[in-house]
């Protein structure tokens, strides 16, 4: 390999290769190696392979690219400034300070041409599957013979350290599995990670042959300064349209720094003054110039204009498919707009509970998503093999198998990469409130990309089923008591438990209507049936569902299952002539959202005297209880046995809950039938849970 800088291509290399030694060297933090090795990738993937408009980042035929490896966010930044979007060089001066559209890794939302908030290795490469899924599925609805409206590619690079990462194992099995030809990876084969070279921890497998098995197309590039074999390398990837493509890149970090290349040390830290010299000099660049970008690079780069001619000829096309297909066009604006067709309230169903007793909020949400899956043609998802379980399934869809689309995707048992690809799906745009579905319990398996769902405030909708020890009889791997705090410690996520079918229908209700991601938490055990005229309170985060003459006594709140478990309780009080207002608080997150006079007017400050009911840990109630609140939960494992004696030998109970309320009153009193303070109790191996 060697450097040269007698054509204007190579010299627009180096170009973005000496930004993102300054950037760095200016901040005094980042990581320059990759971005200097993958600058000859990263100039052929923007300027010669990909549709896209600089102009326009949003336009909705564009081909998407992913950095997956977003430590080298410098390398896209570099990119995107000199290829014409609306990031000025003083924003690549001012990489990683505050305010800056130059953040340390890339940010969705943040900075003009980033597709997916990536830095979590793994993330984006899992991202990107779920785009090009989004792209099979809109292609297929909404593609015509002689109007293609739909016709784009997802490009991304990924390194080491996100093909050590799991979720990208099970993303690339899922796309294999798919046939994604529309997705063409670069995998920079830099060889190197923080803690050295990865002959430490990376060198016996073939990762190549990994990927075939995974049924990808796989080719090797073994010097990243071929721009020709680079761009055969991918043309080749998008001519293969049965599989998705997987470019092994031999690069060298640092390239072309003479004493940093190939060295762990130029992977995160600035190279120092006197390597950035060396390695201006070795690229025939003016050692004492920092940011420099002559007038010839600028004007090479610039796509701005061969973005808005391809831009113009898909609006044609779309002006004569929507012509054509007036239908289809109302349904896509819907889509892209994000919002479910009209109707889509009315038809949720209500249940009475004089017709149902009872029923689990699992079951009423399967019930839900009939009603509303006409109202919601781009809405896609599915579980972790776990359908039957969650009913979380579009019946009248077929499963998305061998690459034929369909509503239903079986992720199989990929959790990680099942929230991943749901943010992917999002992110791509067409595809209303994408969802994925499993056991709250695995909400653990897949708490990165929850968490990054937030971070980029997307519209999906987490649905998270056998949500409490109620559970029953597979114990405690099985029974979440943590996960409600967990899932509400996430910033910007709505978490919702409705206490009966009807608060479900409502949950979903709220769902739609909520700009970021939501969370349902769901039972598997039956509930009883509230009156649906007042559960239409739960579309405020919590309200009163039974109420006293005068002021209360006391206040018990409860969410999901134990929403009941208060109302029985609230009953035995009234047999000791104790006044309990009971709150169904379905939602922290939308009560939080609510006016201060609102929140007053269900939790009366006057009111002191306040118990809390939830099957999980008790961190946190004290926010509405205070400080002569009690709350009754679970602060330790499950047990196994069947559900209704799990949650008796925990205390979840009426009588339990309603003794406890009468010592907040600082009675002496008892409800008959409560076991004490149970669930604490020490047993011996032999004598088993309490």
């Amino acid at each position: 390999m060697e450097t040269k800088t007698s054509t204007v291509e190579a010299r627009s290399i180096n170009t973005v290769r000496a930004l993102a030694m300054d950037a760095v060297e200016k901040a005094q933090s980042g990581h320059p190696g990759t971005a200097m090795a993958l600058a000859p990738a990263a100039y052929v993937i923007y300027k010669k392979m990909m549709k896209h408009n600089p102009k326009n980042p949003l336009w909705a035929d564009r081909d998407r690219f992913i950095l997956s490896a977003g430590h080298a966010s410098m390398l896209q930044y570099a990119m995107l400034h000199l290829t014409g979007y609306d990031l000025s060089l003083e924003e690549i001066k001012n990489f990683r300070q505050w305010g800056s559209k130059t953040p340390g890794h890339p940010e969705f939302h943040h900075t003009p041409g980033i597709e997916a908030t990536t830095g979590p290795l793994g993330q984006g490469f899992a991202n990107g599957v779920g785009m090009a899924l989004a792209e099979r599925y809109l292609a297929d609805r909404y593609n015509r013979e002689g109007h293609e409206v739909v016709d784009h590619h997802v490009y991304a690079i990924c390194s080491d350290g996100d093909l050590m990462e799991g979720v990208t194992q099970e993303a690339a099995s899922l796309a294999g599995q798919n046939g994604l030809g529309r997705l063409i990876y670069i995998y920079d084969d830099n060889r190197i990670t923080i803690d050295g070279s990865t002959d430490k921890s990376f060198d016996r497998e073939d990762k190549g042959k990994r990927f075939e098995a995974y049924g990808w197309h796989v080719q090797h590039v073994d010097d990243s300064e071929d721009l020709e074999e680079i761009e055969a390398a991918l043309r080749a990837a998008r001519d293969e349209v049965e599989r998705p493509s997987l470019i092994v890149l031999r690069s060298h970090i640092a390239y072309p720094a003479p004493n940093a290349v190939d060295t762990a040390a130029a992977h995160g830290a600035p190279l120092g003054e006197e390597e950035v010299r060396a390695a201006k000099e070795a690229m025939g660049l003016d050692p004492d110039r920092q940011f420099d970008v002559s007038d010839e690079v600028y004007s090479h780069m610039s796509c701005a204009e061969s973005g808005a001619e391809e831009e113009s000829a898909w609006n044609e096309r779309f002006a004569a498919w929507r012509e054509a297909e007036p239908e289809l066009a109302e349904e896509w604006d819907a889509a892209w707009s994000g919002k479910p067709l009209p109707g889509y309230r009315e038809a949720m169903p209500v249940w009475d509970p004089k017709e149902t007793e009872k029923l689990a909020t699992r079951k009423a949400g399967g019930a839900v998503m009939a009603a509303f899956e006409a109202y919601t043609p781009t809405m896609i998802g599915g579980a972790a093999d776990l359908v039957a379980s969650t009913n979380t399934q579009f019946k009248e869809s077929g499963v998305w198998m061998a690459g034929e689309p369909a509503r239903n995707i079986a992720f199989g048992i990929r959790e990680h990469a099942m929230g991943s690809i749901v943010n992917g799906l999002q992110l791509h745009g067409g595809m209303l409130r994408p969802y994925g579905s499993t056991f709250l319990i695995f909400s653990d398996y897949m708490r990165p990309a929850v968490r990054l769902s937030a971070l980029m405030e997307l519209p999906v909708a987490w649905v998270f089923t056998h949500d409490s020890v109620g559970v029953g009889e597979d114990g405690p791997t099985h029974q979440p008591v943590e996960h409600y705090m967990a899932l509400r410690a996430i910033p910007n996520l709505t978490v919702i438990r409705p206490g009966d079918p009807n608060e479900t229908s409502e949950a979903w209700k709220t769902t739609f209507e909520t700009e970021g991601p939501v969370a349902l938490l769901l039972t598997r055990q039956n509930l009883p049936v509230l009156e649906p005229e007042k559960t239409e309170g739960a579309a405020r985060g919590a309200y009163v569902y039974r109420d006293t003459e005068g002021e209360p006594d006391v206040l018990l709140i409860g969410t999901g299952s134990e929403v009941s478990v208060a109302l029985r309780a609230a009953e035995h009080l009234a047999e000791k002539d104790v006044a309990a207002r009971v709150v169904s608080m379905p939602s922290w997150e939308v009560f939080d959202r609510q006016d201060e006079a609102y929140k007053d007017e269900v939790l009366p400050p006057s009111v002191e005297a306040r118990v809390s009911v939830e099957a999980g840990i008790t961190v946190g109630w004290e926010r509405y209880i205070g400080f002569r609140g009690r709350a009754v939960g679970i602060d330790r494992f499950g047990a196994s046995a069947p559900g209704d004696r799990v949650m008796q030998e925990y205390g979840i109970t009426p009588e339990h809950v309603a003794n406890v309320a009468l010592e907040v009153l600082g009675r002496s009193d008892k409800v008959d039938g409560d076991a004490g303070t149970p669930g604490f109790q020490k047993t011996s191996p032999e004598e088993g849970h309490s």
